[in-house]
């Protein structure tokens, strides 16, 4: 990732109003989600952020709903179109499957339309064939 962002799994560093817009509104999963939904669901999970060092702009999201003993969810993964390309994606992702490790989960399984590329180089496969659900430590 490039130098000029930053992982955190700070809640402070996420921007709710942004967030709850990209997904409500630029997501092909979560098109019309209502922000009580939202805020729900990010009190309920694990949240991860990339952030511009510089300015402090949250530029991408992660969400991971988990038992947080032998299994989880990765999902409403997202970065602001206006980063892509410089490995924001992957620091997410790094730093999302990094803390999920520490905690020794058995499993962990996401669904994505067009990122098999970037969620195969962390591990995962597709799901007995699907073509959208891919899971990491099958077993």
């Amino acid at each position: 990732m490039d130098t000029r962002f930053r992982f955190s799994s700070d809640p402070a560093d996420i921007d709710h109003d942004l967030v709850h817009s990209w997904l409500s509104e630029q997501s092909y999963w979560a098109q019309g989600r209502p922000r009580a939904t939202q805020e729900q669901a990010i009190d309920a999970s694990l949240n991860y952020a990339v952030v511009d060092s510089g300015t402090g702009r949250q530029v991408a999201y992660a969400r991971v709903v988990s038992d947080r003993a032998t299994f989880a969810w990765l999902c409403d993964v997202f970065v602001d179109p206006s980063v892509r390309g410089l490995g924001v994606g992957v620091g997410l992702i790094d730093g999302a499957i990094t803390e999920l490790d520490a905690l020794g989960l058995r499993r962990t399984v996401l669904s994505t339309r067009d990122a098999h590329g970037l969620y195969a180089r962390f591990g995962f496969e597709p799901l007995d064939g699907s073509p959208r659900w891919m899971v990491r430590g099958a077993g």
